[in-house]
């Protein structure tokens, strides 16, 4: 019963966390894009700084923007922070739910180190409190009026993190670290940064004093930073899920190019928003990038030469070898009646204790244990280097099952 309380509390933690997402998401890109549309015209009321029509539902909407705050204070003002909040706080319990509670599974690695699921916890919760710190401080810095320096350093930073948490997790776990951290920077953007800063301004009004304009300046740039940060969580979000992203041996620098073709893509829109022309050049830029992404993805889990030597050197496999590998590696999750404590079914219904199930499910093996080390998770049933050579080889001689009974 404790198994399948779990999948169902994992199961609603990720539906909300993604309506809650889209919500954010959704929200933040509409006012990115509203902000740039602006335009200045005559009688304006005091203190806007523009204006934009826009059409939607068969409706039309004049809106109207102010600078740091009218003269007097609407009735009533919506408040946009709970699609945020409920983003990070249904997102960080997935994370506990699915990768601190298996933490052997999705987050530690065997082949990388031989830590306690406690310590590799400890590290996920200490690395995402240092990230935050560390960009605050970069935010705060004497650099915080140099856009340009702000975005290489922060940039920099996030590939150094990448490829540490690459060191010390396995793949997947990298990537959902990664993604956590991002979030993590931008949620905090909203609740230490942007909603203070509306309420001081708020504050001011009611008593009667003119807001300042810092506030509002300061909100405008943190709401920025999380525009051009959209993207890049997206894709380590929904990357670990695909193996040939996050259990390859360049793992680390798909993340670094997918930090730098988010903002170039979000440039796209931001700059036609802007009505200051079409980029078409960065579509060239991310078609390039995406290609160079996928070459980097074929290339495989990291080997040593002797490892690749080995590999070459293997001529002929029987299938009786392969169902051991597959029966010692895999079968105890992947099986009719699972073995492993913890898991009532097999996951993703894959079953690999028959020859039949075993030639059934032969491109999932081929993309989660030979093109990349995704599986078994964390390495942890232990499959050697030489045991993947052989399934590599046993797969490019066609797969042959010799005299196995299906």
């Amino acid at each position: 019963m404790e198994v399948v309380f779990t999948e169902w509390l994992s199961a609603g933690l990720r539906w909300l966390h993604v309506v809650a997402g889209i919500a954010w998401i959704g929200s933040s890109f509409y006012f990115i894009a509203l902000d740039l549309s602006l335009r200045e015209r005559r009688g304006l009321p005091e203190g806007a700084s523009g204006e934009a029509w826009q059409v939607h539902g068969g409706g039309f909407y004049q809106i109207a923007k102010y600078l740091v705050a009218p003269a007097r204070l609407p009735d009533h003002l919506t408040w946009f922070k709970w699609e945020a909040y409920t983003t990070w706080l249904s997102g960080f319990a997935l994370m506990v739910v699915v990768y601190y509670l298996n933490a052997e599974f999705y987050l530690l690695d065997t082949d990388k180190n031989e830590w306690s699921a406690g310590l590799a916890i400890g590290v996920s919760l200490a690395g995402l409190v240092a990230g935050w710190l560390g960009y605050e401080a970069l935010c705060r810095s004497p650099l915080r009026n140099s856009t340009t320096l702000i975005a290489v350093i922060g940039y920099l930073a996030l590939v150094a993190a990448t490829y540490g948490f690459m060191q010390v997790f396995n793949g997947r776990g990298a990537f959902i670290q990664m993604g956590a951290l991002i979030g993590t920077m931008m949620v905090f953007n909203v609740f230490i940064v942007i909603i203070p800063n509306q309420k001081k301004i708020v504050a001011s009004l009611l008593k009667g004093e003119k807001p300042d304009p810092a506030l509002g300046a300061e909100s405008k740039l943190r709401s920025v930073h999380n525009n051009y940060l959209t993207l890049p969580v997206i894709f380590l979000m929904l990357g670990n899920h695909y193996p040939l992203f996050y259990a390859t041996e360049f793992n680390w620098l798909i993340v670094a190019m997918v930090l730098a073709l988010g903002p170039v893509i979000r440039h796209f829109f931001n700059t036609r928003h802007a009505g200051k022309g079409s980029p078409w050049w960065v579509w060239g830029v991310a078609a390039a990038g995406m290609l160079a992404v996928f070459y980097l993805s074929s290339l495989g889990p990291p080997r040593s030469s002797e490892e690749m030597t080995q590999s070459e050197t293997i001529t002929e496999v029987a299938f009786a070898d392969v169902e051991e590998i597959v029966l010692t590696r895999c079968s105890m999750c992947h099986a009719s009646e699972v073995l492993w404590d913890g898991i009532a079914i097999a996951p993703k219904g894959v079953l690999l204790d028959t020859p039949a199930e075993i030639e059934r499910h032969l491109r999932q093996m081929e993309i989660t244990a030979v093109r990349s080390n995704a599986m078994p998770p964390g390495n942890i049933t232990y499959m050697e280097s030489a045991e993947r050579a052989l399934l590599a080889a046993w797969i490019a001689a066609g797969a042959p099952l010799d005299d196995a009974q299906n």
